[in-house]
Parts: C-alpha cells; structure tokens; sequence
C-alpha cells in the first residue's frame, strides 16, 4: 500500500495539533520544573512524559494502528509501540528536544515529531514553543513556517555565518572541530531539533551532530531536504532507510548543510 499526498497532508495536520498541545503544556510547566538525572550525560522533567503522552493520545485518536518510537520510556529507556495495521507507519517523537534547557528555564526548545515509512521520514513537525515557531514538511512537498515557504539558501562555510555544532563529543574534540570554529560563527542551541530547523530556514549554513537519536533528528531531515539542505552521516552516505523494527535508541553522526556548504563541511572533517 502506497501514501498519497491527501494521506501526508492529513497525517502533518494531526502532527501540527499534537505538536502545539504538547509544546503549549511544557510551557505551562516550565516554572515548575522537577528534574531528575536519567543517565549519566540526560536530565529528565516530569514534563518530559506528559507531553509524550499528549502526543501519542493525539495521533492515536487518528491513526490508532499506527506506531511510536519515542524518547521517553521506563527505566530510562525508549518507549517503542509496533504497527499493528497497513501500511506500516512508525512515529518518531521528542516531545522536549532541548531538555537541559527547559530544566533551567531557557527556553530554547522544540517538540519533534515525524512519522517514517519503509524506515525514512516522510513528515516533519518542529514546533518552537517559545516563539510559537512552528517547522513543517512533507517528502516532496515544500518546507514552511508558519505556513510561508523556507529555503536553505546557498552561504559558504565563512567568517559571517553560522554553523551548529554539537555539545556531546565522547573523549578528544576531532582537530576539524577547530577549523570548523575559526572558519564560522559557530552556534549552539541546545535542541538538534532547532539546528536542523534553521539550517532548513538558512540561518545556519551548516551543522554537526554527535550523539543525536532517531526522535531527535527525524522531523529535521524531511524539514531540512525539502528546504534544499543535504543532511549525511559524517562520510557524507544516506542515514536512511533503517530497520525500524530493530531500531533501539543508537545514536547517529549527522552532517547537515545547504547545498553549497554540505561538500566543504565534509572535506573539513575529514582532516
């Protein structure tokens, strides 16, 4: 069985609402935030799971078949919920991408929700809480926000723009690393989410990610290739399709640029 535009169309407009509900609810949190350590390098809010709730309650009045991989499981794992009808529709879900932010009340963060099929992303929902931003796509269907038209544009790599780049390196910093930070502005949001929504708008030409999962990135790459980015693993290959089935929270190296910038960005780290 094969989706049609009328299905991506019906299927983003369920993502928007739960998208809005959920990030309106973690704001409504956010003065009352209650923090505990989920592992050694992740905080957790209680607003983290009553989010993910709102969500999953959401398209599930929809699409009741449907799946879920999403951040927030029991015992500090992920929670995964098969397909049960056809076609075989799995939902990604950050309900609070950017959780050490939220914890200490700045509010920089984003609800990502994207929904994949045969193991690539096919919608995206980026939703900006705080400046009620909201990031949307479908595969081969426009990248908006708020409804108007975004493109990644075609800025190098320079001294006068920006690259994202990730604050979860394991041991040594790579050396490229370091150029990538003399070449550019270099930039930091806290949210993978957002760094892959603004590379999709153009304000930041590039960006690279360590330790991102699958919830943290799915929404932005539909978002991001449909705005004209290139979003790789740090080779430069594909990142998808994956076995959804197999999947169990392991972490991806993601490269992400505007057309123009993605060649450089990986010859730089391939130094």
């Amino acid at each position: 069985m094969s989706l049609e535009q009328k299905d991506l169309s019906e299927m983003l407009e369920t993502a928007i609402v739960a998208a809005r509900l959920a990030g309106q609810h973690a704001m409504e949190e956010m003065p009352y935030v209650k923090t505990v350590q989920k592992s050694e390098n992740e905080l957790v809010t209680q607003a983290d799971p009553q989010c993910q709730r709102i969500i999953i309650q959401q398209i599930r009045e929809t699409y009741p078949d449907h799946g879920f991989i999403a951040e927030e499981g029991e015992h500090g794992k992920l929670f995964k919920r098969s397909p049960t009808g056809a076609p075989t529709i799995w939902w990604a879900i950050d309900p609070i991408d950017g959780t050490h932010n939220f914890a200490h009340g700045i509010p920089i963060f984003a609800v990502s929700i994207a929904a994949l099929y045969e193991g690539e992303p096919i919608l995206g929902v980026i939703f900006h809480p705080s400046t009620d931003a909201m990031f949307t796509a479908v595969k081969g269907g426009e990248a908006q926000l708020d409804g108007r038209t975004i493109v990644a544009g075609d800025q190098e790599i320079g001294s006068l723009t920006s690259v994202a780049i990730d604050s979860h390196f394991e041991g040594p910093l790579p050396a490229w690393i370091l150029d990538l930070i003399r070449q550019s502005r270099f930039r930091n949001f806290g949210t993978t989410a957002l760094h892959l929504a603004y590379i999709a708008r153009g304000g930041l030409v590039a960006g690279v990610m360590c330790t991102p999962k699958l919830w943290d990135i799915a929404a932005g790459v539909v978002i991001a290739e449909a705005a004209g980015a290139i979003v790789t693993d740090w080779a430069g290959e594909k990142l998808f399709p994956i076995d959804l089935d197999a999947y169990q929270g392991e972490a991806f190296h993601v490269a992400a640029a505007n057309r123009k910038a993605h060649p450089r960005l990986i010859e730089t780290m391939k130094q």
